[in-house]
């Protein structure tokens, strides 16, 4: 995604910014990046109920901003909108967790699919197949569509999710988060990161072809869940279904992960 250009460089706007920490600076720089809050919301907003307010999600969005510019070293030698996309995608996902917009219910039925994938891979060796899932959640395939439609929406934090390297959220990460700090002399904590960031590439490598491909598409490619159904000749109903089972698939072998990582 790209962005109009000002009158004063980025280079020029971050260099003042540091040495001065002017708040008329700092707005500037807010409103040169304010269409990456809406494009970030935008792309939450897919699959959301629509109880959810897009001008909530900005507003969420805002203050992930607002904590990316606090936070930005351009001296690491990443681009502001790579960095500032994960704080705002973050700072999004955290207001929607705080307003407690998914029912209970459905949160328990999205740990029992997780749970369940997670055992037929383990039991099987593979990719449990749709037909598979269903029958060991005693349910029709017509059912167990529109149980993945139900809870499609547990998933917007997706490939965000905090991951966890041990018990507590100080030693959290998120996935947009594991880029390589030339500062760090931790070693143990890279070795962590790199297993991660290994783990997850493995779980997706993992994935049945067409979840893998939507996974692909939206993540890597960036593109809509209408998009992508165009692609693939299918409607975006069904995209969201399946990456709705990929999620659940990723979420089950991270999880596995960390119970064997922590044991170690």
């Amino acid at each position: 995604m790209s962005f109009d250009k000002t009158t004063q460089s980025e280079e020029t706007l971050w260099h003042d910014y540091l040495l001065s920490k002017s708040p008329a600076t700092r707005e500037s720089i807010i409103l040169k990046y304010a269409p990456l809050v809406k494009y970030v919301a935008g792309r939450v907003a897919i699959g959301l109920p629509s109880n959810v307010e897009f001008d909530d999600l900005v507003s969420f969005g805002v203050f992930g901003l607002m904590d990316a510019i606090e936070k930005y070293d351009p001296s690491r030698g990443i681009k502001f909108e790579t960095y500032a996309i994960s704080r705002i995608r973050g700072s999004i996902l955290d207001g929607l967790r705080s307003n407690d917009w998914v029912p209970r219910s459905v949160r328990q039925k999205a740990r029992e699919l997780e749970r369940i994938c997670s055992d037929l891979e383990n039991k099987l060796g593979r990719s449990a197949s749709d037909q598979e899932i269903s029958e060991a959640m005693n349910i029709s395939i017509q059912e167990f569509y529109e149980l993945l439609s139900e809870v499609s929406s547990t998933t917007l934090s997706s490939l965000d999710e905090l991951w966890m390297v041990h018990s507590n959220d100080e030693d959290s990460v998120r996935v947009l988060d594991l880029v390589r700090n030339n500062e760090s002399e931790d070693p143990l904590h890279q070795v962590e990161m790199e297993e991660i960031k290994s783990t997850l590439a493995s779980a997706i490598d993992y994935l049945p072809e067409r979840e893998r491909m939507v996974i692909a598409l939206y993540y890597y490619e960036g593109l809509t869940l209408k998009e992508i159904g165009e692609i693939m000749e299918i409607s975006e109903s069904r995209v969201s279904q399946i990456h709705t089972k990929a999620i659940f698939r990723l979420r089950g072998r991270l999880n596995r992960w960390r119970k064997s990582y922590t044991e170690i």
